[in-house]
């Protein structure tokens, strides 16, 4: 596409004020907490460098990669393809999603190189906005931004334990899992994703490298088992990729929009690893070339994943009684012809969603801490400590996974809690993408045309463009009921949940946050000089 790079020697970083960096606030090349340019700029967006930079290009990407998880992804939620028609959506869907979160991965990806810091959407949305709105502007992207990290987080987690139970129903049809039960799997993932996040910092760049190759092992392992096994049959090419039946949700020909939210829900959460700019060298080229590569590798990937998974499907109306909404490890059983069979196929995919709980969590405690450390949550100075010892905001970390912890407990009340929390975290991150590539594209791009790492002017703009109306679109699509006529249990509150937080961040910002926050420090970031 033709994007610029610029050599490092030509970059500048320019505080508002016209500041360089003094005497006391540079550090040693080459040291943990990376070399003198690196501290040099993060100190001109107005930070002190404490997160060590043990990360690089590719275990950046291969986070997003983790994150993205995707046969789990796309899997757990793959009930809402089946309702949405079947093949056509789960083919033709997941490249028209590829093309359009590419556009949003781009758009970020120039954000990021000009403002290359942990806090991520709202701080670029303070930089760009007008001075008279830019702090409740950065406040509210802060906030969409944050529960999107907690609800996405928690959906991933969610999800594993509602996986465990769909797969027990392989062996013993007539189980019927208890609420609780998936509470109890649900808070043992958390508490465990917790220490190995809090105590294991040095070894997650190595964790992120082996999920991805251990992904990339299981899609191959799931083509060749259900290519040879096939116990249902081996449909033709045409229904293979064509196959759509648009009576199962209700929706009519709207369905085939139903059925591409699997594909949407597994890159929704692409911008997360933002939050980790803090801990590469390098991040003006290194963050934005991460994030824009992990739409297109883990696209070409999935359709090795989902191709087959068309191919052998069993009938859509016998998937939609499948245990627990899970339609994976029941397609798995059918198609391998043997409980055992479905088991195995499965727990590749349990593995592969604790790695994407790991390093998912990891970025949602970073957005925590660099919220926290600009004053806009309770008892910030608390959850903005870090601790020296392990490298890691240990406590940032522990309010997202209590966080998670509490919200869990809803699913005692309702049955539908899964499709809320995934919905939630889709819109809160879509809002807080939203915002700041709206901004920029209200000011003609005028900053992100100085980044280091952009995209030429006229292809910018009609990427940015796509990528606001995707966003809007995506907010309307997470809303929706997936099935027709709506029912107490198949209602999605999603939107209700996310008005909720968002007026509780409204009440705390009249009676607390509007006293001690004042949006991110002002910079004009890293900039191309020539």
């Amino acid at each position: 596409m033709g994007f610029e790079r610029v050599p490092e020697k030509n970059m500048a970083a320019i505080s508002a004020k016209g500041d360089k960096p003094t005497k006391e606030t540079r550090a040693p090349r080459d040291t943990e907490f990376g070399d003198v340019d690196d501290f040099q700029y993060l100190n001109l967006l107005g930070y002190k460098q404490e997160l060590k930079r043990n990360r690089s290009m590719f275990t950046l990407l291969f986070q997003s990669l983790a994150i993205a998880a995707i046969p789990y992804g796309f899997g757990g939620p793959l009930i809402s393809a089946v309702y949405g028609g079947g093949q056509l959506p789960m083919f033709l869907g997941w490249i028209m999603v590829l093309i359009l979160d590419e556009c949003i991965a781009l758009s970020l990806s120039e954000l990021a190189s000009r403002y290359p810091t942990s806090a991520g959407p709202y701080y670029w949305s303070f930089q760009l906005a007008s001075p008279k709105y830019r702090t409740v502007l950065s406040f509210i992207t802060g906030w969409s931004w944050l529960i999107g990290n907690w609800t996405i987080t928690l959906s991933v987690n969610f999800g594993f334990a509602s996986l465990v139970a769909a797969t027990v129903n392989l062996f013993r049809p007539d189980f019927i899992v208890q609420p609780w039960q998936l509470l109890l799997i649900f808070y043992a993932l958390c508490l465990l994703t917790f220490f190995i996040a809090a105590f294991g910092n040095r070894l997650l760049p190595m964790v992120d490298t082996i999920c991805a190759v251990f992904t990339a092992i299981s899609i191959l392992v799931t083509l060749i088992t259900l290519s040879v096994k096939a116990d249902v049959g081996r449909h033709s090419p045409s229904y293979t990729l064509g196959h759509y039946d648009p009576t199962l949700s209700g929706w009519g020909n709207f369905s085939f929009l139903i059925g591409i939210l699997p594909a949407a829900y597994t890159f929704s959460a692409i911008g997360m690893i933002s939050s980790m700019a803090e801990e590469c060298d390098k991040p003006t080229v290194k963050l934005p070339s991460a994030l824009s590569l992990c739409v297109p590798v883990g696209g070409i990937a999935g359709l090795f994943f989902i191709i087959p998974i068309c191919a052998t499907l069993p009938e859509l109306t016998d998937i939609l009684n499948a245990p627990v909404g899970q339609a994976l490890p029941y397609i798995f059983g059918r198609v391998t012809g043997s409980p055992g069979g479905g088991l195995a196929l499965t727990i590749l995919i349990f593995i592969i969603t604790f790695f994407c709980s790991i390093s998912i969590t990891v970025a949602a405690s970073r957005c925590t801490w660099a919220f926290a450390r600009d004053k806009a949550i309770p008892l910030a100075s608390t959850w903005s400590k870090v601790d020296e010892r392990h490298g890691t905001p240990i406590w940032a970390l522990g309010l997202t996974t209590a966080v998670q912890l509490l919200l869990g407990l809803i699913n005692l009340g309702s049955s539908s809690a899964f499709l809320a929390f995934v919905s939630v975290g889709v819109i809160s991150l879509a809002v807080s993408y939203g915002i700041p590539i709206a901004i920029s594209l209200v000011y003609r791009r005028r900053e992100v045309n100085k980044a280091q790492w952009r995209m030429p002017g006229g292809i910018g703009i009609v990427v940015n463009m796509i990528a606001v109306v995707w966003i809007l679109f995506e907010l309307v699509l997470f809303s929706l009921p997936t099935v027709l006529p709506v029912t107490g249990s198949s209602m999605n509150y999603a939107i209700v949940v996310f008005a909720g937080f968002m007026t509780l961040s409204a009440v705390w910002y009249s009676i607390g946050a509007r006293k001690v926050y004042r949006g991110p420090p002002e910079s004009d970031g890293l900039r191309v000089v020539s």
